[in-house]
């Protein structure tokens, strides 16, 4: 039986023109003790069930949160999530305690390259310090945040590039389940798939 549970929280307002996260999506939603939450195709006309999605949180002990990145951030549906579902008293704050000692991802793909997120390049900060907003989220509710999972230039790469980047998610996703993930040679990583085999126990 695997070690610990996975909820991927999965946001894309237009998959019908998704390059990558179909290919990410069908390498991990069919895996043991892992559950798909699609938030667009669960809450069409954004009216999220706060009871459920925090019953799902609690029933699990990995969130992985799934997206592609849209002006420097999440799709707007996961900003009302988070607004919605992580209550005070119960996510974070006095008696806030629900999520406290488990672990969140951030699985993102992005158009642009790797060399255009850095101080250097053409959007001047790096992925790890565009997702800040999130991991201090996490902090906040007792989270232990990775280092995100990026898939770069999703416009440009080759279909062989797509399917190995789908492998290297399962791989993830069924280390962060089965407990062999090196959460401390990953925390320093800009990004957690810079080197798996640096961080993935055998």
């Amino acid at each position: 039986m695997p070690n610990r549970r996975v909820l991927i929280l999965f946001a894309h307002p237009a998959l019908e023109k998704s390059r990558v996260n179909r290919h990410l999506i069908d390498a991990v939603r069919s895996l043991r003790g892992v559950s798909f939450n699609d938030l667009y195709q669960q809450y069409p006309d954004l009216d999220i069930d706060v009871a459920r999605e925090q019953q799902l949180l609690v029933e699990h002990d990995v969130i992985v949160m799934q997206h592609p990145l849209y002006w420097y951030s999440t799709p707007a549906l996961i900003k009302q999530w988070e607004d919605l579902v992580l209550e005070h008293g119960w996510a974070y704050g006095r008696g806030g305690t629900a999520l406290r000692g488990k672990t969140l991802l951030t699985a993102t793909t992005t158009g642009g390259s790797e060399e255009a997120y850095c101080r250097t390049g053409h959007n001047r900060y790096t992925m790890r310090e565009l997702l800040a907003p999130i991991e201090q989220t996490a902090v906040l509710c007792g989270l232990t945040y990775l280092p995100p999972f990026v898939v770069y230039g999703t416009h440009a790469i080759s279909n062989d590039e797509i399917a190995r980047h789908a492998a290297d998610y399962r791989r993830v996703v069924e280390a962060l389940r089965d407990d062999t993930l090196d959460q401390a040679a990953a925390a320093n990583q800009p990004h957690l798939n810079l080197n798996l085999d640096a961080v993935l126990q055998a």
